[in-house]
């Protein structure tokens, strides 16, 4: 399992960075709109705060394009470029023609065949949002879930978006995804409990420890 930030504000990836078990970094279009910086300095500076992945949403609509956008964006981001290509006709085209070069994701996933089309065309992830396809088509969760089963015994990976809560991002996980991808925000309201605040107040108040 991997865990995501889901930003392209500079100072969210160094906050993310400095929690340490933060594996990488997914971005999008609108994503990549919120900061005033040129989206090739965007990406250089995001693959500096991360040893792991990068993510880059393709916006060209015409296959020729979108495979020169991919190239285009893996001359910025290098080894550590993985594209997401929008889950229709012509991103599945160019799945196939850029997957044997960069690592695909297929994003905007909304139901299970499209997860099958996904694996045959090489994709090495599939991606659900899943918050937004409870909106869309009633149950989110049972969308990965559907997905896993399809997936089942591949090598493509499902990758969790759109979560809205950490009950959410669990069961995600329960049922089948790989890995999140969350907003800064998601990520540390997932390492906090209330409940884990309390118990370390109580421990620590009339404990003992090193003096240093």
């Amino acid at each position: 399992m991997t865990i995501y930030l889901d930003s392209a504000i500079i100072s969210e990836a160094q906050t993310a960075k400095e929690l340490g078990w933060v594996k990488g970094i997914t971005t999008n279009p609108t994503l990549l709109s919120k900061t005033d910086l040129p989206v090739e300095t965007t990406l250089k500076e995001l693959a500096k705060l991360t040893d792991g992945p990068v993510y880059y949403q393709l916006i060209s609509s015409q296959l020729d394009e979108m495979v020169k956008e991919g190239r285009k964006a893996f001359e910025i981001i290098g080894h550590q470029t993985v594209l997401k290509i929008p889950a229709t006709i012509v991103g599945f085209q160019a799945v196939t023609r850029l997957s044997p070069e960069i690592t695909c994701s297929v994003t905007a996933i909304y139901s299970p065949a499209q997860a099958a089309v996904a694996k045959e065309a090489g994709a090495k992830y599939a991606i659900a949002y899943v918050n937004r396809a409870t909106k869309l088509l009633g149950d989110g969760i049972a969308l990965v879930r559907e997905m896993a089963s399809i997936l089942a015994n591949s090598n493509t990976e499902i990758l969790a978006a759109s979560i809205k809560s950490p009950e959410e991002a669990a069961a995600s996980l329960q049922a089948g995804a790989h890995h999140l991808t969350l907003p800064l925000s998601m990520l540390q309201a997932m390492a906090t409990n209330q409940l884990s605040l309390q118990t370390v107040e109580d421990f620590n108040k009339n404990g003992r420890g090193i003096s240093y």
